[in-house]
């Protein structure tokens, strides 16, 4: 460090014309910028500047060294300015993380919303039920349904998802009272005994429905398929059972499941990327 601070201070020295005018551009005292010449004479051993009372010169070795100070100084306000209009402009990769049932429906769209007009951004987006580890995957945006256990991640609550308990709309007739016998379709991160809470809508009394899994699947799509196929109930993310309905319904129309609270995580401490910043509010907006 104290190397560029010398050459910055010779360049200024070199382009003013004179210590005196240079210490008058830095305020500082014209002994300190005289040391600092003479300290990076010495460190070179070589004569940079030839100086009278009235008059100072390059030597050739000063000469070639300025311009080289200039380029270092060029590529110092270059690299400021670049990081300065990343602060405005997102660029570079951007790497997401989020549930098969967010990914394609909420995730993308909400993504394209933001960044089809910047065209400097690259998507590496991973469609992931489980929770990846962000540094060791080298991820910048993790979005997860349920809050994550405590870490050094920021977490930010950005919005909610009702599932709809539902089946096939042609499905066999059946009552309120057998449901508990139809085959059921889990998902992945079920276990082989399900059991859900719903509250009626009207009454807000509460209802328990347990099931024994019949299949499993490790997509919504999977499971969204084998229940359009007839193959027994199972639960869809409200927003996939409303592109649906003329093939589904609900199993418990009159009762509803609570929602889930979905979160987004990032690494970052302090300042934020501006493309991540952006992606979580593009996400949020979608969510609402």
């Amino acid at each position: 460090m104290q190397k560029l601070k010398q050459m910055t201070l010779f360049m200024t020295v070199v382009e003013s014309g004179s210590i005196t005018k240079a210490a008058d551009k830095l305020d500082l005292s014209k002994s300190v910028i005289s040391q600092h010449i003479k300290q990076l004479e010495a460190d070179l051993g070589l004569p940079l500047l030839k100086r009278t009372t009235r008059k100072q010169s390059l030597t050739a070795s000063g000469e070639r060294f300025y311009l080289q100070c200039c380029e270092m100084h060029q590529l110092a306000e270059k690299a400021w300015s670049d990081i300065l209009h990343q602060k405005e402009f997102p660029q570079g990769k951007l790497t997401v993380t989020a549930p098969h049932a967010l990914m394609n429906d909420i995730i993308i769209p909400a993504l394209s919303s933001v960044f089809s007009v910047h065209k400097d951004v690259k998507l590496n987006l991973i469609a992931h039920d489980g929770q990846l580890d962000l540094m060791q995957e080298d991820i910048d945006l993790a979005i997860r349904v349920g809050e994550s256990k405590l870490s050094s991640l920021k977490q930010k609550r950005i919005g909610t998802i009702q599932d709809i308990l539902c089946i096939a709309k042609n499905y066999p007739e059946f009552t309120s009272d057998n449901i508990e016998a139809l085959p059921y379709v889990a998902n992945h991160w079920q276990s082989k005994q399900i059991s859900h809470q719903l509250v009626n809508t009207t009454t807000k009394n509460a209802r328990v429905i347990n099931f024994i899994a019949a299949h499993q699947v490790n997509t919504v799509q999977n499971s969204l398929s084998l229940i359009k196929n007839g193959f027994g109930i199972g639960l869809l993310p409200e927003f996939i059972y409303l592109q649906h309905q003329d093939e589904l319904k609900e199993v418990l129309p009159t009762f509803e499941m609570k929602t889930s609270n979905v979160y987004a995580l990032h690494p970052f401490h302090g300042q934020v990327p501006i493309s991540v910043r952006m992606a979580i509010d593009a996400i949020e907006r979608a969510l609402a």
